[in-house]
């Protein structure tokens, strides 16, 4: 089986890169599985119904999110509804939406688990302890499970690429927009990459248009960020699980940049 994973979606830079690409590598690779990190996908900030739909006909098959996905009020008014968009499980409980999905295919069920980081990030509960709560759970209805740990610091995400070595077939981070070179299958077989990066606009920081970011650092007074336009990158990772044993055997990082 051949799943691939997208970075997070930033704005409409980001929704047309994603339109733009992801059908033909889904093609080349014949992929199987599609997960994409929408949070971003409204504006730069948060997700609609619209931005949700346009990510879903690109081709996403399960749409994951983080500490954004509240960012767009009119979320909770689907989020109850949509089998596959998952917001981070460790939300306070009650929580609208869920924090994992199983999605069947063929004759397997893959476990799609969302998490937040909590270094500087909003409170939340503990991700370890709220991960090992899920996999008690669906571990005996789930072959495949794969994390996306969308946390601010390498240092968190590193430690739960370890935790779960052996427990996921892969964990990979979200949130920072930049893509790290650090993809690896760890020794008890799970695939592992820091953070995926972003698919949204290169002529920017981190999605954002640049001159609302300066003024933010060199005045430290509030600014309303944007999300920037022009040329893309297109940021994703795939892997091959073999459909025996449900580890990674095989990994691949995928970075395109668009020219300015």
């Amino acid at each position: 089986m051949k799943i691939l994973m997208v970075g997070d979606i930033c704005g409409r830079t980001g929704r047309t890169a994603l339109l733009k690409y992801l059908p033909g590598i889904k093609k080349e690779n014949n992929i199987d599985i599609a997960i994409v990190n929408g949070e971003n996908s409204a504006s730069g900030r948060g997700i609609t119904k619209r931005t949700l739909d346009e990510i879903y006909r690109a081709g996403a098959d399960i749409v994951t999110s983080g500490n954004h996905i509240w960012d767009k009020k009119e979320v909770v008014n689907f989020i109850d509804d949509e089998p596959f968009l998952v917001r981070p499980a460790n939300y306070p409980e009650p929580a609208p939406g869920k924090g994992y999905c199983i999605y069947p295919f063929k004759a397997k069920n893959i476990g799609v688990i969302n998490l937040s980081g909590r270094s500087f990030m909003p409170p939340m509960d503990c991700p370890f302890q709220k991960v090992d709560y899920i996999l008690k759970k669906i571990k005996n209805e789930c072959q495949i499970i794969i994390l996306d740990f969308h946390a601010e610091t390498t240092s968190e995400k590193i430690a739960m690429g370890w935790y779960l070595d052996g427990r996921a077939t892969c964990v990979f981070g979200t949130h920072t927009h930049v893509q790290t070179a650090d993809e690896q299958i760890l020794p008890q077989g799970t695939a592992y990459i820091t953070d995926l990066g972003m698919v949204g606009p290169r002529d920017s920081v981190l999605g954002m248009k640049k001159d609302a970011v300066l003024e933010r650092f060199k005045y430290g007074r509030p600014v309303r960020f944007e999300a920037a336009e022009g040329p893309a990158v297109f940021s994703a990772m795939l892997i091959d699980v073999d459909d025996q044993t449900n580890k990674t055997t095989a990994i691949k990082r995928i970075l395109i940049n668009e020219p300015f």
